[in-house]
């Protein structure tokens, strides 16, 4: 259950990247991010329903937490128009929180892979954090990109693994995907600052062109 649960949540991330890019209109991704949101509460409930005190399927239900209100969050501010600072400020809370998760799946349950993907989740909702709370308009397309590609990276790729039996968690798994997730950020900065450059270079001339006339 928990692994579909991922499934859907990399189908947000995609969406609301492309939201972040202005591929989609914001009250046009705020349905998914509704059911999504609302899977993402629902899930983590019967999980810990079944889980009868068992430290990893408990720990695994706790976090899914995180995503649901994110979700249902982000859907309820696209269809109103209230403002994303509290979005923003709780999106820091989900990283400090997904750090902790993080290493204590290093620690803890011995799941490096995840702890990685963890990681990986706390640096996209910082990224979140200093869009929406601090206002840093500047890195929208690079978060936008990197949503994209954590969807697919750390939620799809992963939940389809798990769900046919081939997800492997070592230390070899752990260091590949961070080597991955690392040239996904890499390269989320280095079209965030193209795509900003381009939509600079658009403006010049238009802002030159206008002084002109």
């Amino acid at each position: 259950m928990a692994s579909a649960g991922l499934l859907y949540v990399g189908a947000i991330l995609f969406i609301n990247g492309l939201m972040l890019l202005g591929r989609i209109p914001g009250k046009s991704a705020a349905i998914l991010n509704l059911f999504v949101g609302a899977l993402q509460t629902v899930v983590p409930l019967v999980l810990l329903s079944q889980a009868q005190g068992e430290l990893a399927p408990t720990f695994a239900a706790a976090g899914l937490f995180l995503f649901g209100f994110t979700y249902l969050y982000v859907g309820i501010l696209q269809l109103t128009g209230i403002s994303a600072e509290g979005l923003g400020w709780f999106s820091l809370f989900v990283a400090v929180v997904a750090i902790v998760i993080g290493v204590l799946s290093f620690t803890l349950i011995s799941d490096p892979l995840f702890g990685v993907i963890w990681i990986t989740w706390a640096v996209l909702w910082f990224m979140f954090f200093l869009l929406m709370a601090l206002g840093k308009d500047s890195i929208t397309a690079a978060t936008g990109w990197f949503a994209i590609f954590c969807g697919w990276l750390t939620c799809t790729i992963p939940a389809l693994l798990l769900l046919s039996g081939s997800f492997v968690s070592t230390a070899t798994t752990a260091w590949t995907g961070a080597l991955i997730f690392a040239v996904s950020f890499a390269a989320s900065l280095f079209l965030g600052r193209s795509r900003q450059k381009s939509e600079a270079d658009q403006v010049g001339p238009a802002t030159t062109q206008g002084a002109a006339s």
